[in-house]
């Protein structure tokens, strides 16, 4: 099958998915024809991934979280704000891949929990089948857990979810932990994607902590914190732009350009990670045995579930702040959980051939559309699961 991606270019996880499902596919004799990657100013695509997807790569204009300044977390009013004044310039980008789809022709056009996937399908109603793939379709499962008093956000965020994969013939939602999968939701519940890399490593127990955050403006509770405690080794990868790549802040705080080789042999070697919630970092630290603390973006629901969710899956402790006394006070606690981690994650090379194979020859999606379209029973049944 020759396949095309759409890849959310915002954050390291949907762009290492991309990357280890093209690994799976091409060792099957699959073909990745090419990879739509979403940018936007002031966000630079890491070079590791045009590296390795190994495919052309075409960039277009997406929408992108807006932080405030010093670690204030997501500024929610001007990213509002922000996509509103842009929108000619994303109905463009749609004019765009709708080009470039119509270039290529692709058999099957698989979605990492980008933003037009949905809106492709609605706006151009393509024959093509789509497969949509992120965690973030896990949070329209029945049995996903929330945070308390989040009835708003959690509607926000399914209804992001839903706008993404719109026609869609599938959902494929990756979970730290196996849940039974909900067909009659078009929701499949598979393994984390991990890229091949971390299964070469060899986890080693140092005497440091390794911290990775979103954004730069984050490190300041860091330095905070350090400067109260300064015998605790810490290494921290960022992507502030206006240091070197290495930058020794003393003897026992050093930041890190993001460089994905370097952060991997790091996180295999530390005695735990501190991350903002992300859910590719936190399933990485899981596969080698690695506690976590998970500290959400200020206002970033999502990561506030996958806090939520990693804790319920043993992968570590929570906390709203980089306050790493709370993960000292953890760690003699932590049930290393990488056995059955890893056991879930293997599982995972045979059911995405097996969930996208299924779209051989397209006839799917014709049908599945319909039934987006058409069955207002499927509709119902879907929000009465949802509680909505």
């Amino acid at each position: 099958m020759k396949i095309l991606f759409m890849v959310q270019g915002e954050g390291r996880g949907h762009l290492t998915q991309a990357i280890s499902l093209g690994q799976i596919l091409r060792s099957a004799g699959h073909e990745v024809v090419g990879a739509l990657v979403g940018t936007s100013p002031g966000r630079q695509i890491p070079a590791f991934f045009n590296e390795s997807i190994h495919a052309p790569v075409f960039h277009f204009d997406a929408p992108n979280i807006i932080y405030k300044a010093q670690g204030g977390g997501m500024n929610l009013r001007r990213t509002l704000c922000t996509h509103l004044a842009n929108i000619p310039k994303y109905l463009r980008s749609l004019q765009r891949i709708h080009r470039t789809v119509r270039q290529i022709r692709p058999d099957l056009i698989v979605s990492f929990y980008d933003t037009y996937g949905g809106l492709y399908n609605l706006m151009y109603r393509s024959e093509i089948p789509m497969v949509c793939i992120a965690h973030q379709y896990l949070l329209l499962h029945p049995r996903f857990v929330f945070p308390e008093q989040s009835r708003v956000s959690r509607f926000l965020i399914n209804l992001n979810s839903k706008s993404t994969s719109w026609f869609a013939g599938k959902r494929l939602a990756l979970s730290f932990r196996e849940i039974p999968s909900r067909p009659d939701l078009k929701i499949t519940v598979v393994p984390p994607l991990l890229r091949r890399e971390i299964g070469r490593l060899v986890p080693r127990k140092g005497d440091y902590f390794l911290v990775y955050m979103t954004h730069h403006s984050l490190s300041q509770q860091i330095i905070s914190w350090h400067q109260q405690h300064p015998d605790v080794r810490l290494h921290c990868f960022w992507d502030n732009p206006n240091v070197s790549e290495e930058f020794e802040y003393d003897k026992t705080l050093t930041f890190h350009r993001i460089n994905s080789e370097k952060y991997l042999n790091m996180l295999a070697g530390c005695l735990a990670l501190v991350t903002t919630a992300g859910f590719e970092s936190v399933c990485e630290a899981m596969y080698l045995g690695k506690p976590v603390m998970m500290v959400p973006v200020p206002n970033h629901f999502e990561q506030e579930c996958n806090a939520l969710d990693g804790v319920i899956s043993g992968a570590g402790v929570t906390s709203k702040s980089f306050d790493l006394s709370i993960l000292l006070d953890y760690l003699p606690t932590h049930i290393d959980q990488s056995v059955k981690f890893r056991a879930w994650y293997h599982s995972g090379k045979a059911m995405f051939l097996k969930e996208i194979e299924a779209f051989a020859g397209g006839s799917t999606h014709t049908a599945d559309t319909g039934a987006f379209h058409n069955s207002r029973e499927t509709k119902s049944s879907e929000s009465k699961a949802l509680g909505r």
